[in-house]
């Protein structure tokens, strides 16, 4: 008996798939979704976490765009070791902005949290120490995402922090669909059937688009980041890091 918070959304047949969104129905799931879905998800929250006491500064903000659920959120007001800091997390989703208060609510911490619904273009970044984008700039229309990178890097301070967490595509289209392959194999492995996997692609096919490690690291440097440098990649899942 499968429990309520169990990904069964593209489990039967739908005449049509819809475009994928951060609706109330998958936020019901979304725990269960991305940790089936995505290789290393949990070593890359708990690594946000620990990079957040090295870089968090004190008197300065932090960032966590398109937060989703808060997992970034928490594992970094868990790991902030400096005072008189706050942490603003934004998603443009308000089903994910009213779950994500609850569960960051559901946890105490001496880091004060401010969740905000908006879209994370339309943020000011100002005064950060340290911004987090988990799975986030693929959603993110591609005429935008050097506009966005450029705002981050303006409101970063000198040696604070970018972690860029993205599904990735490649120019050599022989490791592309290996990658792809190994990814639809661990989706397997975790449970999910052939349909649900094939719909899922469906339904992302018009809502998230892939860059290279290439266009990632050039949009960073281009922004003003001096260091950059992918920390990890399972299959075609990557997360890099960037100090200004």
């Amino acid at each position: 008996m499968h429990t309520p918070d169990t990904d069964l959304i593209y489990s039967n047949p739908q005449a049509q798939v819809n475009d994928f969104a951060f609706d109330a129905q998958v936020v019901e799931v979304f725990p269960d979704m991305i940790s089936r879905s995505v290789p290393g998800y949990a070593t890359i929250i708990d690594t946000i976490g620990r990079l957040s006491q090295q870089f968090v500064q004190d008197n300065t903000t932090v960032y966590d765009l398109g937060c989703s659920l808060g997992a970034a959120t928490l594992a970094m007001r868990k790991g902030i070791n400096a005072k008189q800091c706050k942490i603003i997390s934004v998603d443009n989703s308000s089903a994910m902005v009213e779950r994500c208060k609850m569960h960051i609510n559901a946890f105490k911490g001496t880091t004060p949290v401010d969740v905000v619904e908006a879209k994370i273009q339309d943020i000011n970044i100002k005064n950060a120490s340290m911004v987090v984008l988990n799975f986030t700039l693929q959603f993110i229309d591609k005429t935008e995402r050097q506009g966005l990178i450029n705002n981050i890097a303006a409101g970063i301070n000198k040696g604070g922090l970018l972690v860029i967490s993205e599904k990735i595509s490649h120019g050599d289209s022989v490791i592309d669909e290996r990658l792809i392959n190994l990814h639809h194999d661990f989706k397997r492995a975790n449970g999910y059937s052939e349909l649900e996997v094939a719909q899922k692609r469906t339904a992302l096919e018009n809502v998230m688009r892939t860059d290279s490690v290439e266009q990632h690291i050039n949009r960073l440097k281009s922004a003003g980041f001096t260091n950059v440098s992918p920390w990890f990649q399972c299959f075609n899942f990557i997360s890099f890091i960037a100090i200004k």
